[in-house]
């Protein structure tokens, strides 16, 4: 006869996990990185379609309840955000060419400026020069030369310069070859780089269009074909949720990042600097990567102001107008804006950030952002990952 069972519940076994998980997830970490990376051509303007219909499919849905088709509600929205892109572009195609031919120079002109700095601050320039030696009287000579033929003067050898001053030149030489096959050779890049992003831009558009016309419809049929996904309803709502949220997130996102482009290029313009809508522009495109992008717009506006003004300590005029503007923006408005949906620990973003711009270059770093706060978001609308979640959220 058993013994009774006694009223003391048992703890629970730990969960065994079968040797070698841990090494089969690195293996597929490490599959997918390297995936990323070798696919980035394709892959990019796939994720920028995405969030692209993201930030468009409320405005296509709205107006599916006034009976407009999503195809021509898609195309409609399409050129009209595309319009004044285009318009933008063109006016800044010139000014952008403009400063593309002229880096070779700007180099140049930088180069020299540093050397005559670093001339007037070096000690040995400040000695005095020796003064010439005095040049020997003629000595007057007696008998015949017989016409010059056994004259024992000989011609004065042109003087060469100090080997110091031979290194001098050839180095200047050297950096300023250098600078003009660096221009040359980034001019070559965008000119040859140029057929390959006309075809993602084309590849960009067709996806969007049909991600908006054809996107909601294949949801809805996978969601009600797949057996696995048993309560359909809650389903349904819930990717409208995240849909809902994170075209929410990308407008208000969007919006900051212009205001600061207008905002910056006009204070620059009421500054006199040259080509304040091209850095306005370029601002509010690198302010979708948080602390990176701040950070290359200064050392590009502190260039700027150094080629318009020199070395002098107005050169900094633009860089910090702009650090004050993006100051106010990083500290009260996006914070306000945005509330906790932005919150991110910095040191996790900047990896972050390290990570897709290994991947995808400059594309990376300005979609990393995005795409983290889209999946965080989409992870706390699912109710998955939650100790994640909690850890992206950590407080500086």
């Amino acid at each position: 006869m058993s013994a009774p069972p006694s009223g003391r519940s048992e703890a629970p076994a730990p969960e065994v996990r079968p040797p070698g998980t841990l090494a089969l997830w690195v293996l597929a970490a490490l599959a997918v990185l390297y995936t990323l990376y070798f696919a980035s051509s394709l892959l990019i303007p796939v994720v920028v379609a995405l969030l692209f219909s993201l930030l468009l499919s409320p405005l296509v849905n709205a107006l599916k309840r006034f009976h407009i088709p999503r195809s021509i509600s898609a195309i409609v929205l399409l050129a009209c955000i595309g319009g004044p892109i285009a318009l933008l572009g063109m006016e800044l195609a010139e000014p952008a060419e403009k400063w593309a031919k002229r880096l070779p120079e700007i180099g140049r002109e930088l180069t020299d400026e540093l050397d005559s700095l670093t001339e007037s601050l070096s000690p040995t320039q400040q000695q005095a020069e020796p003064a010439p030696a005095p040049e020997p009287a003629p000595v007057e000579r007696s008998g015949f030369n017989w016409f010059g033929w056994f004259d024992d003067d000989e011609e004065a050898a042109p003087a060469t310069p100090a080997p110091a001053v031979q290194e001098e030149q050839k180095s200047q030489g050297a950096v300023t070859e250098r600078l003009l096959q660096g221009g040359l050779e980034l001019m070559i890049s965008f000119v040859s780089a140029a057929p390959f992003v006309l075809v993602q831009l084309l590849t960009f558009v067709i996806l969007v269009l049909f991600q908006l016309s054809f996107g909601p419809r294949l949801w809805q049929s996978a969601i009600e074909i797949f057996p696995r996904v048993r309560d359909k309803r809650q389903a349904v709502l819930v990717v409208a949720r995240v849909q809902r949220e994170l075209s929410r997130y990308i407008v208000t996102v969007s919006l900051i990042n212009i205001g600061l482009g207008i905002t910056t290029a006009a204070v620059l313009w009421l500054l006199g600097v040259e080509d304040a809508l091209l850095w306005g522009a370029l601002v509010g495109l690198l302010n979708f990567a948080p602390y990176v992008g701040p950070l290359v717009a200064v050392c590009i506006l502190a260039l700027a102001g150094a080629v318009q003004y020199g070395l002098v300590a107005a050169a900094l005029i633009p860089a910090l107008a702009y650090f004050s503007i993006n100051l106010l923006e990083a500290q009260f408005v996006t914070p306000l804006v945005l509330g906790r949906n932005m919150r991110l620990n910095p040191l996790l973003l900047v990896l972050w950030l390290i990570v897709w711009g290994w991947l995808w270059g400059a594309a990376g770093v300005l979609l990393a952002v995005p795409l983290l706060v889209c999946l965080k978001l989409a992870a706390q609308q699912l109710g998955v990952m939650e100790y994640w979640v909690k850890l992206i959220e950590t407080r500086a």
